[in-house]
């Protein structure tokens, strides 16, 4: 079993902020994936899907982002997930939007999500950068963040969740590299 988990924060205020891409992309997983219905477990909002013929746990930590790290343990410690089955998909200041990269381990960049997991369990997942582009000053970074994406944002937001969804079969099977290209391919990102 793999467990997938999306960052973000709980509650309608912060449904449409960007720090919640992490949650958005999760739902169009489970949603193209056929995921039964979400439910409470782990500290978190939980389903299961077959993605490309894996068995798939797909999280939402509703612990907040600061502490998203308690409920992903939880549910890796108890369904003995190691860390290289462990993917997080996560909203990105330095990717412009829309862009998306895959990397294992690595720093946490400032983004406290990562960091709890890390504390949690250690640095060795693999996480998905999704884009969200830097305001282009620091004192603006936090209410850009917690910020909804602009209503012009949204076709290129929902080609990009589509195109995360429909590659995920590549991310079960530990193909990080041919995810990011389908997902470069569909949504016309070619660097």
């Amino acid at each position: 079993m793999l467990l997938f988990v999306g960052l973000g924060n709980p509650g309608p205020e912060y449904r449409r902020h960007r720090h919640n891409v992490g949650f958005m992309a999760l739902e169009a997983i489970a949603d193209a994936h056929r995921a039964a219905p979400w439910r409470r477990k782990f500290q978190g909002e939980a389903t299961e899907a077959v993605v490309g013929g894996e068995r798939v746990l797909l999280l939402k930590p509703q612990t907040y982002m600061n502490e998203s790290g308690r409920s992903v343990a939880e549910a890796a410690r108890f369904l003995k997930i190691a860390l290289p089955q462990i993917v997080v998909f996560h909203d990105e200041l330095d990717l412009a939007p829309g862009k998306v990269r895959v990397k294992t381990g690595g720093g946490n960049a400032g983004h406290n999500g990562l960091r709890s997991i890390t504390a949690h369990l250690g640095n060795d997942y693999r996480r998905v950068r999704i884009g969200i582009g830097h305001p282009g000053h620091k004192a603006l970074v936090h209410n850009h963040v917690l910020g909804d994406f602009a209503k012009s944002e949204g076709p290129w937001l929902e080609d990009l969740l589509r195109a995360i969804a429909d590659a995920a079969p590549h991310l079960a099977a530990g193909q990080d590299a041919r995810f990011a290209s389908d997902v470069a391919l569909k949504t016309g990102d070619r660097d």
